[in-house]
Formats: structure tokens, C-alpha cells, sequence
């Protein structure tokens, strides 16, 4: 292929994110320089956070720059390097955006084995949302052993592992989903203890039901109105980790903060945000654990693979409307 096809930033989105706030654009396939590779991309990963990165302001990461290629984690293969570090035939992930090839000088990118996991996994259980479940639930939720965890975003790409790491943990695991089918997965497939479906059924209902002692720690991928019930429930000394808030990310109306925080004063409870890249130096610890719980039959992964570049900006909006299940990948 001679032609690197690109979305690149036109605007900044207003409320949820359409096609025209990017260009879809035609590059020649650039060449490394010294010290730089070049990466043919094979899958991108779609990300929540993608939607603040749009925005500016200031946050943990600069914003995407207008006429800059959309930032976007990716996997895929060395076809060209003056690397002396990373040779042709090697497969990386890094932050690649969202684009058919990337040239790198090698900083913030892993080697994978395609041998060990397929190549979507390095974007999910053992890539970006996999840590983000490890170090969240484990080192700033401190869950262990009969601790009852709630997972919110259950049956997306972190919510997922959160449940399962839980699980191994000796936990109590309640999960929180949109719809039935997504319930039956991560309590059928994933093996939570009960899953609450938020748009069928009564959420305090369902955690008064589920968590008759309160709940120890909370895990929020959403925000709004579920993080609010779910403060209702506290146990004592209860953890809360602040991951994300989708229901809050295409607002075009002032973010929904909790009205109910003074939960956390009556039960000595703590809520803490976390972004994964303060862990980066210990990936590799967690990526080994998760991997020898991956090929035990422990740890089990899901990913919701979209094909073609060009379906971009349509398949990004399957993880705000909530159609996808697992990690949302698109294959290039």
C-alpha cells in the first residue's frame, strides 16, 4: 500500500461526536528517519477517553491538536527500521492514532508475541483497559479476599476484567450493565455473582439485594446518576475508584456530580481517580500475572472487532451508545 489513510481532528465535538468533526485525509506512507521504524497498524483500539482527548482544557494528557491524526492506541507490525532496537517483523503497541502506518522512535511502545494472545488482546486484557482493571482494583480499590465489589460498565472492556480479577481475589463481584444479554455474559461467562441491569431494573433495589452488608469497593466506569446510587451503599471504609464517567463525556449540560458524597464522611469511605499511565513502569508485572491467568482458563477475554478504517467515527460511537460487549477493536 502506498496511501496512508488518516482521521485527523477538524473540531472540536459538541455533545456526542459526529463524522464531521474529522477529515478523512490521504498521506504517502512516511519514512523513518534514524532511530525511527515504521508500524503498518492491524488493529486500533477504541477508547472512552478518546472523547476527552478531543476536548480542550486542560487534563492528565494534552488534547488532541486540531489537524492532528486522532490519537488512538494500536497494534501491528515493523515493516521498515533504523531502529537498532526493534527489527522488521516485530509486532509493537504503542499510540499509534488512528491512521494505516505510524513512524516511532520506539518511546511509550511494547513488543507483543502474536504467538502467546491474538493480536485485539494487546489492546484489551492485556493492554490498556487490562492494566487499568489491575492497578484500579487492586491498588487503589485494595480489594481482597470477601470484599463485595460493584463494577459499573460491567461488560465493557475494563468492567470485565475488574469482575474477574475480583473473582480471583476471593471477592464478591456485582456487576452493573445495560440490558439482559450483557447481564447473562458476565455473570454466565465472566462468573460475577449477580449483574444489575440499569435499564431494566431498580439499581438500589438491586444492590440492596445483592450487597445486604454495603458495598467495599466500587469501581466506576460511568459517573451520574448510577455513582450517586451506589454511594447510598457504602460499607464502612468503603474504596471508590474514580475510572471514568461515560454517561457524563457527551454532555453539552454541566457534568452530574454526586449529591450523595457525604456518604463518604458517615462511612469513613475514600473516592480516588486513577489513570493508568502512573503504573507504566510495572506493565510488565501485570501483563505476566494476567497473562498465566489467561492461559489457566481464569481470565477469560471478549473483543468486539469492527472491521474497515473508514468506519471510524461511526464505530467510536458504539461504546457511547452502549452496543458494544468486551473491548471495541477495529481492525484496519
Amino acid at each position: 500500500m502506498s496511501t496512508n489513510r488518516q482521521f485527523k481532528l477538524k473540531q472540536r465535538p459538541v455533545g456526542m461526536v459526529k463524522r464531521e468533526d474529522f477529515e478523512f485525509a490521504k498521506a504517502d506512507v512516511p519514512e523513518p528517519g534514524d532511530g525511527e521504524f515504521l508500524v503498518r497498524i492491524a488493529y486500533l483500539s477504541l477508547d472512552p477517553a478518546m472523547r476527552g482527548w478531543m476536548n480542550e482544557g486542560k487534563s492528565y494528557v494534552p488534547p488532541v491538536g486540531l489537524g492532528e491524526v486522532m490519537r488512538a492506541g494500536a497494534v501491528g507490525e515493523i515493516v521498515k527500521s533504523n531502529h537498532p532496537k526493534f527489527a522488521v517483523g516485530e509486532h509493537v503497541v504503542g499510540m499509534f492514532g488512528v491512521q494505516d502506518y505510524a513512524v516511532s522512535n520506539g518511546k511509550g511502545v511494547t513488543r507483543v508475541d502474536p504467538k502467546l494472545a491474538p493480536l485485539p488482546v494487546y489492546l484489551g486484557t492485556l493492554g490498556m483497559p487490562g492494566m487499568t482493571a489491575y492497578f484500579g482494583l487492586l491498588e487503589i480499590g485494595k480489594a481482597k479476599a470477601g470484599d463485595t465489589v460493584v463494577v459499573s460498565g460491567a461488560a465493557g472492556a475494563v468492567g470485565q476484567v475488574v469482575g474477574q480479577i475480583a473473582k480471583i481475589k476471593g471477592c464478591r463481584v456485582v456487576g452493573i450493565a445495560g440490558g439482559a444479554d450483557k447481564c447473562r455474559y458476565v455473570v454466565d461467562e465472566l462468573g460475577f455473582d449477580a449483574c444489575i441491569d440499569y435499564k431494566n431494573e431498580d439499581v438500589k433495589k438491586g444492590l440492596k439485594q445483592h450487597c445486604p452488608q454495603g458495598v467495599n469497593v466500587y469501581f466506576d466506569n460511568v459517573g451520574g446518576e448510577i455513582l450517586d446510587i451506589v454511594l447510598t451503599q457504602l460499607a464502612m471504609h468503603a474504596r471508590i475508584v474514580i475510572c471514568g464517567a461515560i454517561s457524563q463525556y457527551n454532555n453539552t449540560t454541566p457534568v452530574k456530580g454526586p449529591s450523595n458524597y457525604m456518604s463518604l464522611l458517615v462511612n469513613r469511605a475514600t473516592m480516588a481517580g486513577m489513570v493508568v499511565f502512573d503504573w507504566a513502569d510495572r506493565y510488565g508485572e501485570a501483563a505476566r500475572e494476567m497473562g498465566g491467568w489467561l492461559q489457566s482458563g481464569k481470565l477469560k477475554t471478549r473483543e468486539d472487532v469492527v472491521e474497515g478504517l473508514e468506519t471510524f467515527p461511526e464505530t467510536l460511537l458504539k461504546l457511547f451508545k452502549g452496543e458494544n460487549t468486551g473491548k471495541l477493536v477495529l481492525k484496519v
